[in-house]
């Protein structure tokens, strides 16, 4: 089972996109599964996860009405206010919608980069934990290593890095990321997506420019760790669909069948709890 494990659907008149702003003129609009749809088949990809693109409750209500009418959709990760004084309720209410998988806070966005630490939202993980809900890190290289203090603070809660947590690829300088996600990797069990790598990179760039990233990854987590994401349409401001799947599967050329299985399929699966 091929799967997308991570990418977005949006309608813009729902107005709480506040990022999404008309500079960004190759993905402002909207965005609907039968958008994404053709290129799935054209990849051979089954099966999406698909991913809040706005801090707000009402958006993650519609990803999941989108979910349940759209048969390739496995599964939401959507956002709750996690300091809000009934977030455990909130969380407990989403949970019981079934194709919800996971939240995620917008953490890249917050002004404290220490946000995760924060007593406040313990409640909300616990829900989550008691819910059997994932949490996806939304960082940059700055959060790996407080990640691994929350990590350490909740260990029963199955966290998995978005986007690499965004290497500076197009500036060239790796070198802390891939100290500190390396120790990551090792000092937990958390997985991490090859997704939004092209966006970090300079425009035009080849699969060969992703090659280091890439390879640190490898390197670090190992295929069972790592699950293959397109983060469509955002990747249309320096990609496409194709090219990012083609350059994926170059880059993990040298690897067995099994472990590329992995990569783009089976790991995704296991973690969101993907039925076939």
């Amino acid at each position: 089972m091929q799967i997308d494990a991570h990418h977005h659907l949006w309608t813009l008149a729902r107005g709480d996109y506040g990022w999404l702003t008309p500079d960004l003129a190759p993905i402002h609009r909207d965005f609907a599964p039968s958008d994404l749809a053709p290129l799935l088949a054209a990849a051979g990809v089954e099966r999406t996860i698909l991913i809040q693109a706005a801090p707000t409750r009402a958006e993650t209500d519609f990803l999941l009405d989108l979910a349940d009418a759209t048969p390739f959709v496995a599964g939401v990760v959507g956002w709750v206010d996690f300091e809000a004084p009934d977030a455990a309720d909130q969380v407990a209410a989403l949970a019981a919608r079934p194709k919800l998988k996971g939240l995620r806070p917008m953490i890249q966005d917050l002004a404290d980069d220490a946000w995760m630490l924060r007593p406040q939202i313990a409640p909300a993980i616990e829900a989550m934990i008691a819910a059997g809900l994932s949490f996806d890190a939304l960082i940059k290289p700055r959060h790996l290593p407080i990640l691994g203090r929350f990590a350490a603070l909740y260990p029963a809660l199955d966290i998995v890095i978005d986007h690499a947590a965004k290497p500076d690829i197009a500036g060239g300088d790796i070198a802390g990321w891939a100290r500190d996600i390396r120790d990551l990797a090792a000092r937990t069990r958390m997985p991490c997506k090859l997704s939004g790598l092209m966006t970090e990179a300079a425009p035009g760039a080849t699969a060969e420019g992703l090659r280091p990233a890439v390879e640190v990854l490898i390197e670090a987590f190992g295929a069972d760790r790592l699950m293959w994401g397109s983060d469509w349409p955002v990747l249309n401001l320096n990609g496409r669909y194709d090219a990012w799947r083609a350059a994926a599967l170059n880059l993990t050329a040298g690897l067995s069948a099994p472990e590329r299985d992995a990569i783009f399929g089976r790991t995704a699966a296991v973690f969101y709890a993907i039925e076939p």
